[in-house]
Parts: structure tokens; C-alpha cells; sequence
């Protein structure tokens, strides 16, 4: 009898061990270990001739492969011009976001083009049925295959000659000779290698559908996010409308643009101007309000930032934030209390970011800083404010980059003014109908602003 073969193996770092371990000594999670049988696979001998050679770099001949549009203009941009052909391309995002809507989007937009769609998770017929419930346009060259076994989804590649896969999910994917099951770190890390390698060999894209961990990361090891051209994630508020589709990693393109849409019942929509929408339901003459503008990517963006300070109740005040780091949040309290000896203590301190939009810049601090300060003076802010700043640990209004970009964004939407960092001001081009003001320090902005 063939004696088996069994190693334990981490799900959070793909670690390997003969043994269980309650904590996994290369990334210290505990009960990560699950069993797995093992085969040994037959490898070349030493020493064993090969006519492969090594390439000098000056011989290798580039093609000049075009990028496809997937005539989403959103999408596009995230990509940073249409999909490279030979990509492999990871889409991550909590369940419920619409990964598998955008890729259906995808697949019946490129009707020039024969799209493979393999389903882990549904049938074909549920795939119809939602393809009629959202309106999307189906054509001969779109073909769906619910299939997770790898072998049978070669043959089938090998006969269709797709020209785009699409595959929803990777975690459902499996390879029979692995004696793990669908899920497993040995599976999705064999199944992505499978895919990765047939899209080098052919030349075509493939998008891979990630599940996410209840910590909000793709599900499965990084090693499936090295082996991968581009990682997009999908972002969204459940309670929210809108959608932001950021690239984490792009081999082919920038990591910093986003794509906006907003979720209907005909299936994703673009947003062609998100500040006109993260504006549209902003409240005039409320105090804890204003304006801030943020830069994602090469897009300048107008936000509302939205703080409510109030008596606390409790020995200990209450810091809640929604769209911001709670961390920036305490550092610009703790620089308002003690640069303008305002104590905030005894206040409760919620801050929003309207629209469900999360911002990571520090040029939105003043706007932050302002709103709070406002709110516990119940003083508002004047609508047709723009502010721009980062605020140090010493009180003072730091620079920040593509000011002009941003300036004329608050122009086109039609605000008349503009607090901007004194240093910014240096060379800058003015613009007809906006006015802008330059402040060194945390209390001259809040002087201009709270008079």
C-alpha cells in the first residue's frame, strides 16, 4: 500500500510544517494550521541537459500590444488605459459590493471580443437571470462556464480560444491531483499559478475575483497578490450608493487613480464628475460643516467633511470617525488643544466624511480641524469655501501638492474662495472670480473662516 503523506499548512502565510502548530511561527497567528495531504512529484534529475538559455536583454524583441478598452471609461483609468494584454488582473472587495456585477458589465461591453465567464458560484441559468434583471446586453461571444475543476476548464479553454477569462472565484477553483480542499492555501495558490502561467503563454487577460477576510484583505496568501500584474480593490459603504474601485498594485499604470460608480438597479453607473455628487446633499448654514479638496490619482475631488461636538455624557468622551483615520482625528484634536487652548475633553467628537467616501490625504486636516471647531462653537463655516491644508504637530499650515489642480476644480463647481498654505501661493496662477487666501498657522485660517 502507498503510504500518505500529510503536512500542515498556515492559511493566513502558506506556511509549511510536518507538524500542528497552535501558532504559526512565520506570521504568530494562532489556529491558522490545517492538514493537508501531500504528493511527491517527480522533479529532473541533476544534471540533466536542457536547451534553454538565458536571453541577453539587448535580443528581446517587445510587441507593440495595444491595450483593450473595456468602453468603461472608469474602469479604464483604474488601469491606466485599458487591459494589458497577458495580465492577470486580482479584484478584491467585501461580499455584497458588486465584483461579480462589474465583471458581467465588463464581459458585455467587449462584445468585439470572446469572453469566457467561469462561475464557482452560480449556475448559468442564475447568471442569466441576472444578466435580465440588470439589463446587461448578452451576445454569441459571451460564454459562460460554471465549472471549478481545472482540468476540465483547460479543455474547455483550449476549444472556446477565449480572448478575455473572467473568474468568479479563484477560491472556488481546485486542482484534483491536490488532495486539499477548494479554499485551501494549496489550492488557490495552485489554481492562480495555472492561470497565471496560461495567460503568459497565450497572451490574454484574466480577471481573478478574490474573496475578503472579515479583516477586509484578499482571502487566501500574499503570494497570490506577488504572482498577480495588478490588484484592484472594490470599496463601498453598505448603506451607500456609491463605489470606489482603487488599484493597490498595477504593474502597467499608477496605483493612486480611482474609479467612481454609483449602484442602481440596471448594474453599476459611472460617476463622470464625483465632486457635483459628494456635494449634491450638503447643508447650507449648519455649523460643523465645509469643504475640502483631495486628490486621488490625477483627479482633484470635492468632499464634505461634516463634525458634530457635544457635551460628553461619560467620564470618557467618545472619538467616533467615519471615512478618516481615527488616529489623524486624535493627533488634530490634541494639536487644537494645544496650539489654540481649546479644550475638547469634555466634549463627545464625531467626524464624517459625507458620501461614504474614505480620504487618506492630510490636505483635508484643515477641513477637519475647521469643522470641529465650528460645530463647538455652533458657528458655521461660509458655503462657498474651499479649504486645503496639512496641519503639523507645531500649529502650522504645511503645503500640499497640485494646488492648481485643486483650485480649479473649486472654480468649475463654482466656489468663490479658497484658504490654501502660505507656501503654496509662490508662483501660483491666479483665476477670475476666486479668491484665494494663504495661512501660516491653525489660528489665522480659523480667524479668516470664524469671524
Amino acid at each position: 500500500m502507498v503510504k500518505l503523506q500529510s503536512k500542515y499548512v498556515c492559511q493566513k502565510c502558506a506556511y509549511e510544517s510536518p507538524r500542528w502548530f497552535g501558532k504559526c511561527p512565520n506570521c504568530n497567528e494562532w489556529n491558522t494550521f490545517v492538514e493537508e495531504l501531500s504528493k511527491k512529484i517527480s522533479s529532473r534529475k541533476a544534471g540533466h541537459s536542457t536547451t534553454i538559455k538565458a536571453t541577453p536583454l539587448s535580443e528581446v524583441e517587445i510587441e507593440d500590444n495595444h491595450r483593450i478598452s473595456t468602453n468603461i471609461d472608469e474602469f479604464d483609468r483604474v488601469l491606466g488605459g485599458g487591459i494589458v494584454p497577458g495580465s492577470v488582473i486580482l479584484l478584491g472587495g467585501d461580499p455584497g459590493v458588486g465584483k461579480s456585477t462589474i465583471m458581467m458589465q465588463l464581459a458585455s461591453h467587449l462584445k468585439d471580443s470572446i469572453v469566457l465567464y467561469l462561475s464557482g458560484e452560480e449556475s448559468a441559468k442564475q447568471i442569466k437571470l441576472r444578466a435580465e434583471r440588470l439589463h446587461f446586453t448578452t451576445h454569441d461571444t459571451f460564454l459562460v462556464l460554471a465549472e471549478t475543476n481545472l482540468d476540465v476548464i483547460f479543455e474547455v479553454i483550449e476549444r472556446s480560444e477565449p480572448d478575455v477569462i473572467i473568474v468568479d472565484s479563484i477560491q472556488t477553483m481546485y486542482r484534483p491531483q491536490l488532495e486539499s480542499s477548494p479554499g485551501s492555501v494549496g489550492q488557490v495558490r495552485e489554481s492562480a499559478a495555472f492561470f497565471t502561467r496560461y495567460a503568459k503563454e497565450k497572451s490574454i487577460p484574466i480577471f481573478l475575483i478574490g474573496h475578503v477576510t472579515k479583516e477586509g484583505v484578499i482571502a487566501g496568501p500574499k503570494v497570490i497578490e506577488h504572482m498577480v500584474d495588478t490588484v484592484l480593490q472594490f470599496e463601498g459603504e453598505q448603506h451607500y450608493a456609491y463605489r470606489i474601485l482603487r488599484a493597490m498594485k498595477n504593474r502597467y499604470g499608477s496605483t493612486n487613480e480611482i474609479g467612481v460608480f454609483e449602484m442602481r438597479e440596471t448594474g453599476l453607473e459611472e460617476v463622470k464628475n464625483p465632486s457635483d455628487v459628494f456635494l449634491a446633499e450638503r447643508s447650507f448654514g449648519t455649523s460643523g460643516s465645509s469643504v475640502v479638496s483631495s486628490i486621488e490619482g490625477t483627479r482633484p475631488i470635492l468632499i464634505e467633511v461634516q463634525a458634530l461636538v457635544t457635551p460628553t455624557n461619560y467620564g470618557v468622551p467618545q472619538r467616533a470617525t467615519t471615512g478618516i483615520d481615527y488616529r489623524r482625528l486624535s493627533l488634530l484634536i490634541a494639536v487644537l488643544e494645544k496650539r489654540l487652548g481649546i479644550m475638547l475633553g469634555q466634549y463627545d467628537i464625531f467626524v464624517n466624511i459625507a458620501g461614504g467616501i474614505r480620504v487618506d490625504e492630510p490636505a483635508v486636516d484643515l477641513g477637519i480641524a475647521a469643522s470641529i471647531i465650528s460645530s463647538q462653537r455652533d458657528v458655521p463655516i461660509d458655503s462657498q469655501t474651499v479649504l486645503i491644508g496639512e496641519i503639523g504637530l507645531g500649529g502650522e499650515i504645511r503645503s500640499v501638492y497640485q494646488i492648481e489642480k485643486r483650485i480649479q476644480e473649486a472654480n468649475k463647481i463654482g466656489f468663490h474662495r479658497v484658504i490654501l498654505p502660505k507656501n503654496n501661493m509662490k508662483g501660483i496662477t491666479k483665476i477670475d472670480g476666486i479668491e484665494l487666501s494663504g495661512v501660516e498657522r491653525i489660528d489665522d485660517a480659523i480667524k479668516l473662516l470664524l469671524k
